[in-house]
């Protein structure tokens, strides 16, 4: 999982810290319950890493997907949309009511490939895309 992670950022030019940094993270992160992975492939070859949070609008949780990774080589043969389906089974399975993602905006093969999936960046009524902010609270 770890490996694949870090793949991922590398890939896209991204800081991390490193597979065994990851590893350790992932570790303490999984025993918690509101962090869940999931793996395709054996050896595995895609990574889903969805963490669950209460939300005032909903009465189940809402899950974050947080990274979905294919290995480049193995992409277009349907095994993100797999992935996919069943993080949002594990969500449906744990209560939860919505799934959030956050995408670059520049990623317009992510971009397409969630809205494939009947993901929208705009609220049901509205042509105003959605954004994300994020502000990290140290120095490092």
């Amino acid at each position: 999982m770890a490996e694949l992670l870090d793949a991922f950022n590398r890939e896209y030019d991204t800081a991390t810290p490193g597979a065994s940094v990851l590893a350790e993270r992932l570790t303490r992160l999984l025993v918690r319950g509101d962090v869940v992975a999931l793996l395709a492939g054996d050896p595995a070859v895609a990574v889903a890493l969805v963490t669950f949070r209460p939300n005032v609008w909903y009465d189940g949780t809402v899950a974050l997907l947080d990274e979905l990774y294919v290995m480049p080589e193995l992409r277009g043969r349907g095994i993100g949309s797999a992935l996919l389906a069943a993080v949002e089974a594990a969500v449906l399975e744990r209560g939860g009511e919505v799934v959030e993602i956050n995408v670059d905006g520049h990623d317009t093969d992510a971009r397409r490939f969630y809205e494939r999936h009947g993901y929208s960046n705009t609220e049901p009524g509205d042509d105003e895309p959605l954004l994300y902010y994020f502000r990290e609270l140290s120095d490092g």
